[in-house]
């Protein structure tokens, strides 16, 4: 989950990233498992719309607040899980040519504030550019060195600050999503985002629908708590993935594409209710070894190539939680994120 609307880039002389052996091996080896089993995306989209139907349903006609609450916490974990079958769909992973697939997720994205050009175009980026000092913060959280914090002006330092403040990712739904992917496009280049109108019109029209002919209370536990739950724990699986203790930043000279997917993305440990929840997004730097691998099939693919089985590891811990939420920059001469207040190398 990403907000483009926080981001800047430092330097637009990107450079292209140059496969070197290894990677052209490791990526070799994944693409056996880049093939999609169609009746297997049908399968998981069926079923995940059928209980997302269902918990709607609990959550709208029930009478009892603790079921209506905890339905709402169920379609909000529903919704992540069906965001990583859009996600997986804009990588033409799974459902590559089906119209109904394609009406289908291309609904749920506009619903859920992520219109597809914008959404595919700013991630594409990402997967260009993951953890290059220079270039990858469109479509992903910023990254500022700790010597560029210090020459940074005091707007750019609050800017900066606000971008990764666990405050942003806790109000995904206004900062990350209404603002990052559909009123800064505006904003940036009206002409060619004119599509998010179309998203913020089916967001806001369901949301009227809902509150004129089901009341305000209905549409917070089928629809408003929901989606700002999915929409906070996206913002964090996206943030926790890219920023944890063992991730490595490096310059586009010094970039490898299999070196970012493999010491830049990391695996985040979850339980198995978890796993089917989040899509297996968890199997993150697997995902960017190679985009074209359906999420099904990620544990496959740890489980069969050695190079995948040793990734910098994460979990949904109190304690990790806290500790990836605390690194803020990047320290060239320790090589790791660190703190704002880390030793005597930056000074607020």
């Amino acid at each position: 989950m990403s907000s483009p609307a926080l981001l800047k880039v430092e330097s637009e002389s990107l450079l292209p990233a140059i496969p070197t052996q290894d990677d052209r091996q490791l990526l070799i080896a994944s693409r056996k498992y880049a093939e999609e089993y169609r009746w297997k995306s049908w399968l998981h989209l069926i079923s995940t719309l059928v209980l997302l139907a269902a918990l709607v349903a609990i959550a709208g006609l029930s009478s009892a607040i603790w079921l209506r609450s905890l339905s709402s916490l169920l379609i909000g974990l529903t919704l992540v899980r069906m965001f990583i079958l859009y996600h997986d769909y804009l990588h033409q992973a799974i459902f590559k040519g089906s119209r109904a697939a394609g009406a289908i997720l291309t609904i749920y994205g506009h619903l859920m504030l992520t219109a597809p050009t914008i959404w595919k175009r700013s991630h594409d980026h990402h997967h260009r550019n993951n953890s290059k000092l220079l270039g990858a913060s469109i479509g992903s959280f910023p990254i500022m060195t700790t010597s560029g914090y210090q020459s940074a002006s005091l707007l750019q330092r609050i800017e900066y600050r606000v971008s990764r403040s666990p405050l942003t990712i806790l109000f995904g739904y206004f900062t990350v999503f209404l603002f990052g992917m559909c009123l800064f496009p505006l904003f940036c280049d009206f002409k060619r985002n004119t599509g998010v109108f179309i998203t913020l019109l089916m967001h806001f029209s369901l949301i009227t629908f809902s509150v004129i002919f089901f009341g305000w209370a209905t549409t917070a536990f089928v629809f408003l708590i929901p989606t700002a739950l999915a929409m906070m724990l996206g913002s964090y699986l996206f943030y926790i993935q890219h920023n944890f203790p063992a991730a490595k930043i490096r310059t586009n000279t010094e970039w490898s594409y299999t070196d970012a997917a493999l010491c830049s993305s990391s695996y985040l440990e979850l339980g198995t209710i978890m796993r089917w929840f989040t899509g297996n997004i968890g199997y993150h730097h697997i995902h960017h070894l190679n985009a074209k691998i359906p999420f099904y099939r990620l544990p496959e693919a740890m489980a069969g190539l050695k190079g995948l089985q040793n990734p910098g590891r994460t979990s949904l811990k109190i304690s990790e939680i806290i500790s990836c939420l605390s690194l803020k920059l990047w320290d060239t001469d320790r090589d790791q994120l660190v703190p704002f207040f880390s030793g005597q190398q930056v000074k607020s």
